[in-house]
């Protein structure tokens, strides 16, 4: 059973004043990364190197994005109270409840049923509430779209345009694009219907953002 100690929330302390001093500003994001103990969403035996600000395995081959760019990320995304935001991704779970604790609503889709599944137990047994789903990311949720923000947390080879399309006027989309194991980081913003602000801001890596949903292992 995971306890968040003194000792963990000392060691958050210290990686939330390392996030600020790389650059992160957003003092809402890095208190919402400072009440979530991260160490809840990894496995136990990798409890004490937590805090770290590294990538880690979790489950079905995929990983824990590195603290600071679920901080970047979120950060670009620019959140405000009651935002509507789609995750692509949902993972282990954590870069859910950084947006859940920033007040957003969510919306989440993972494609390997085990994550699916798993993050749903630990994200409600923590208090957290969004709407989880089943399915090829790269479609989006357009059903309960439009989003004031899309963040994608997989590398993808291109920016789907359906994630384009299901975005508010004024909306945001951050998204990993580049193949193989290096993506660069794009901020797009639905400035009017059919007319999108692409920018840039450096190199990440990510695990690939693949098509359809992963067929259950025995």
């Amino acid at each position: 059973m995971y306890q968040d100690t003194y000792k963990h929330k000392g060691q958050r302390k210290k990686l939330i004043e390392e996030l600020h001093k790389s650059g992160i500003k957003d003092e809402k994001v890095l208190q919402a990364m400072m009440k979530i103990p991260r160490h809840f969403f990894m496995d136990i035996g990798l409890d004490k190197l937590a805090y770290q600000n590294k990538a880690f395995p979790i489950a079905a081959e995929q990983t824990i994005s590195q603290p600071f760019t679920v901080a970047f990320q979120t950060q670009l995304l620019e959140i405000k109270k009651g935002a509507k935001i789609l995750e692509i991704g949902t993972g282990s779970g954590y870069q859910t409840a950084v947006l859940l604790e920033l007040g957003a609503r969510v919306y989440t889709i993972e494609r390997q049923k085990q994550l699916y599944l798993d993050a749903q137990v630990l994200l409600k047994s923590l208090g957290y509430k969004a709407q989880f789903f089943y399915g090829d990311g790269y479609k989006g949720k357009a059903a309960y779209g439009p989003f004031d923000g899309i963040i994608v947390t997989a590398g993808a080879p291109y920016i789907p345009d359906a994630l384009k399309e299901q975005l508010k006027t004024g909306g945001i989309l951050v998204i990993p694009v580049g193949e193989n194991d290096k993506q660069i980081m794009y901020k797009i913003t639905k400035i009017a219907e059919n007319e999108f602000k692409e920018e840039k801001f450096g190199n990440f890596r990510f695990v690939p953002m693949l098509e359809g949903t992963a067929k259950n292992r025995k």
